[in-house]
């Protein structure tokens, strides 16, 4: 019987790896590449986690599916080709993160744009924008994005989304002003002066508990590519 997600049915996944090499391995399970499929497709196996951080694994697993059931078509986003509540897979997408290709063409912020726009109007909001890593530059050069695992979708779009989707467009503007500050627009530069409310109260209350947790005691990094390109932690 396949699984239902996003009102299409899917086959369960495949948990035979064997043609799959190793991308990454963390506290949420390990992270596959599997060129041999056709397309090739990324695998995330949350079998893997070590047995007290496996059911938020699988949470974030789900979250991650159910964001991708409903970008379906959306260029830039991979495409979801199952999950069975433990093993996702999606489809690879070419291309190189942010921190190294260091995309400085205009026109790849205006569709980044226009990619978060599609996001929010399919009702998701993606939610870690601010990590480099989650941004690629594809083989033709235009905007792709990965990572949904905190993702949310909010099919009402009411204002709590809204204020989501103000911090997708925030975290994407900051990249923008890294990498192309003279092309920033007046109306930009005032979203990047005024954060939303919830991102305040994270930096001053949440953050610093949630950086000791996950750094120090869990030794996890969020950030990888952050140094790369040779500006200090925050985003």
């Amino acid at each position: 019987m396949g699984w239902i997600l996003a009102g299409a049915e899917i086959e369960p996944a495949n948990e035979n790896h064997t043609s799959a090499t190793l991308l990454k391995q963390d506290t949420f399970g390990s992270v596959l590449l599997d060129s041999l499929a056709k397309p090739p497709l990324v695998i995330r196996d949350t079998s893997t986690a070590p047995w007290w951080a496996r059911w938020l694994a699988r949470r974030l697993a789900a979250r991650e599916a159910r964001a991708l059931g409903h970008l379906r078509g959306v260029a830039g986003v991979p495409q979801l080709r199952d999950f069975d509540g433990r093993i996702l897979r999606r489809e690879w997408l070419a291309g190189q993160p942010m921190y190294l290709a260091r995309p400085q063409d205009p026109a790849y912020y205006r569709q980044a744009l226009r990619l978060v726009a599609q996001l929010h109007r399919r009702g998701v909001a993606h939610n870690d924008l601010a990590k480099e890593p989650n941004w690629l530059v594809l083989e033709d050069g235009k905007p792709g994005l990965v990572d949904f695992q905190l993702a949310s979708h909010s099919p009402r779009r009411g204002r709590w989304f809204r204020t989501q989707g103000i911090e997708d467009l925030r975290h994407l503007l900051k990249h923008k002003r890294y990498y192309l500050a003279e092309h920033l627009s007046e109306r930009q530069r005032r979203i990047l002066a005024t954060p939303a409310w919830p991102s305040r109260i994270w930096r001053r209350t949440v953050k610093p508990v949630y950086l000791f947790v996950t750094r120090r005691l869990l030794h996890w990094s969020d950030r990888e590519g952050a140094e790369d390109r040779g500006r200090p932690g925050a985003v």
